[in-house]
This record gives structure tokens, C-alpha cells and sequence, in this order.
């Protein structure tokens, strides 16, 4: 009898390490994918500017950092790099 509690002691404390484990590691996991989205929606949009922006004159690098600032920062991003661009 000893030997099957003890056992379902392990079989209880493996489920909830194995759910800490899950809990902890989805939510830094989600980060990633949707700063990998956002990244290729920035990569997207600089693609768009450097292709429609040529007429006026304007265009920016077409590269993962110039992306990612505008995938993570959004228009103000954009504003920001269009700004160090011309200005430095």
C-alpha cells in the first residue's frame, strides 16, 4: 500500500512540474512568434516603401533591424528611422 502512494506521490509531482514547466516556457514562446510576425510585417512595409516611397524620394534600408524596429515600434518606428535618416 506504501508502495502505490508513494508512487502516485511521483506520478502527482511529475504532472506538476511537467505543467509548471508548459506555463512557464509558453508565454516567452508567444513573445518570440509574434515579435517574428511583427518583424515580417515590418519587413513587409519597408518592402512597400522602398517600392511606392522612390516616387517622392523617400526609402530606408531593407534589413531585419529596420524591420524590427518598425515591427515592434509600429509608425512611430518608422517616423524614427525616416528621421535618422535624413537628419544624421
Amino acid at each position: 500500500m506504501e508502495f502505490i502512494f508513494s508512487h502516485a506521490l511521483l506520478i502527482i509531482g511529475g504532472l506538476f512540474l511537467l505543467w509548471l514547466l508548459i506555463k512557464l516556457f509558453t508565454k516567452p514562446i508567444k513573445l518570440l512568434f509574434k515579435l517574428a510576425i511583427n518583424t515580417a510585417i515590418g519587413y513587409i512595409a519597408l518592402f512597400l516603401l522602398n517600392k511606392f516611397g522612390a516616387i517622392i524620394g523617400i526609402s530606408l534600408g531593407l534589413n531585419w533591424v529596420n524591420a524590427l524596429i518598425i515591427g515592434v515600434f509600429g509608425y512611430p518606428g518608422l517616423i524614427l528611422l525616416l528621421l535618422l535618416k535624413y537628419f544624421f
